[in-house]
């Protein structure tokens, strides 16, 4: 079983010998390795049971390191990353050589970001490589925020868990790129878009991929529970029952017994909700129910990620 823990140097070592430890970040917990290593982001993509079309996110700890993995920063990103890291969100940027391509899928584009985590960030100013870092989970499964939830799902697969404490965000990373010089959301996520508009003006979006996608986080499917998960209509309700569960925004519905159901924010706090979301679904999924309904939030602030993170784990295949 993986060791729970807050030793830097612990988890250095594992890294300097080509394995693979969890590390927490301000978003969602990450299943890390050497970035520059073929071998260890082999075992990222094992442990995971990722397919090798996904895209990883490469993480450092300082805007001048990043000039050694991305060949041009465009000044749009460079005002974003200006205003915002180390923080919840990603840049999809020109990648250079130093970089393998299993990182990327092949594509020429990189994302990179700068966690917003003391101890992560301890830990990568003490490393001389980038950490390839994907969500600490089964790919497509619900992702961790807690260091629990990393043992829980992949077990010994992973030596050494460096514990930063509940993921204060909760939510994985927006990605950002660029095409033909407009800026683009591939990933809705933990920096909200009014943020992000802010800083830079309107921006596009677009953020769904069945196959070969551009940037991580893209496909249809994804951050699914076990349990079916049916997504309501904007003003509806579950249907009663026993063996139901159900997933509200503010208040618990009628019909559906107390146990089975989890509330995201009582106050209609979207980023205590965002905080929430993923080990709200966690704990539905492992009760003795047949399905799991969940109330979409307000599309404004980190409800978009969230209505969009609810959509997938919708999607049947």
């Amino acid at each position: 079983m993986a060791q729970i823990g807050t030793d830097i140097g612990s988890a250095k070592a594992f890294l300097e010998a080509g394995n693979v430890v969890g590390i927490p970040t301000e978003t969602v917990y990450g299943l890390a390795g050497n970035a520059l290593d073929t071998d260890a982001v082999l075992t990222i993509f094992r442990v995971k049971n990722r397919p090798s079309f996904d895209p990883l996110i490469v993480h450092t700890d300082s805007f001048d390191k990043l000039n050694r993995y991305v060949s041009h920063i465009p000044e749009l990103a460079r005002k974003l990353a200006e205003t915002f890291w180390p923080g919840p969100f990603t840049l999809l940027l020109p990648k250079r050589d130093l970089i393998p391509d299993i990182v990327t899928a092949g594509l020429p584009m990189v994302a990179v970001r700068i966690p917003n985590h003391p101890l992560t960030l301890d830990l990568l100013r003490s490393l001389d490589f980038p950490l390839a870092a994907p969500s600490a989970n089964p790919f497509g499964y619900i992702s961790p925020t807690t260091a629990q939830h990393v043992v829980d799902q992949l077990g010994d697969q992973v030596p050494y868990i460096l514990d930063g404490g509940r993921a204060g965000v909760g939510i994985e990373s927006t990605i950002i790129g660029f095409e033909n010089n407009i800026a683009t959301v591939f990933r809705l996520g933990g920096m909200a878009l009014e943020q992000i508009e802010q800083v830079i003006g309107p921006v596009a979006v677009r953020t769904h991929s069945t196959s070969n996608p551009k940037a991580p986080g893209m496909l249809s499917s994804h951050y699914a529970p076990r349990k079916p998960l049916i997504l309501l209509p904007p003003g509806t309700s579950p249907d009663p029952g026993e063996r139901v569960g159900a997933l509200a925004f503010r208040e618990p519905f009628g019909g559906i017994p107390a146990p089975n159901q989890r509330v995201l924010s009582p106050t209609g706090d979207l980023n205590e909700a965002a905080k929430n979301l993923f080990a709200h679904l966690r704990a539905l999924d492992n009760l003795a129910i047949d399905v799991i309904y969940a109330e979409p939030l307000p599309n404004e602030g980190l409800g978009w990620a969230m209505n969009d993170r609810l959509r997938r784990a919708s999607v049947q295949e």
